[in-house]
Parts: C-alpha cells; structure tokens; sequence
C-alpha cells in the first residue's frame, strides 16, 4: 500500500503530528510514504522514511497526481490551508479531480486521515 502526503506550509508540522501518531498503523499496514519535497523534508526530519518527489510547486502535486492517475497511490493525504492563498491552486485542483476520477481516497484533514486509516485497521470492505 503507497500513500501520498502533501501539507501547505501552514499544516506540515500538523502532517508529521499526525503520522508519528500513526507510525504504529503505518508498520502495522506495511506503508510506503510518498510526498511531495518540502513535506518529505520534514517527514524525514521526524525520522520517518518517506520517498520524496519535487516540491508541491515544481511539479510535485502533479507527480502524484500521475501515479494517483496510474494506479501506484492507493489514497492520499493532503492536508490544505483553505486560510491561504496558494499560487499553485491549478495544480491542486488538478490532484483533487484526478482523485476523484480514478477513485483514489482523499483526507484534505486529519479527521478524515483518521478514518481513512481506521479504515485500514478493520479490513472493511463496502
């Protein structure tokens, strides 16, 4: 199972919260992380192993959104300021509506992260 995190800068230390609260699920589940450069930096920074592609801007969403779009992300992570004005905003609506296309799970927060995670625990099938 890969999945895909992405934090703007307002939510990256909530993101590496967030997973080193989880990092029991993560192993449990056998995880591999993907995420975009300047979140990976800071996932890695926390001691988590995490395969890092371009920053969000460069390219990075789009990266994901290609594997998102191909098959290899099984769900992502975003976690989003909607407070904040991001001058990539196309590329982040490019993301979200690959998602949704290709049926690709998606927690713009950390609630919805926990659910998703929960999800993996009980194995549930609807």
């Amino acid at each position: 199972m890969k999945i895909a995190i992405i934090a703007h800068d307002g939510k990256k230390a909530e993101m590496v919260q967030f997973l080193t609260n989880h990092i029991g699920v993560l192993k449990q589940k056998d995880i591999d992380l993907i995420a975009t450069g300047t979140t990976g930096s800071h996932v890695e920074r926390a001691g988590l192993v995490v395969e890092r592609l371009l920053s969000g801007p460069i390219g990075g969403d789009a990266q994901i959104a290609s594997q998102c779009a191909t098959g290899q992300v099984d769900m992502v992570f975003f976690f989003r300021d909607p407070l904040d004005k991001h001058p990539h905003e196309p590329d982040i609506n490019m993301l979200m509506r690959i998602c949704d296309v290709h049926n690709v799970p998606l927690a713009t927060n950390p609630a919805s992260a926990e659910y998703m995670l929960k999800g993996l625990l009980t194995n549930a099938t609807v």
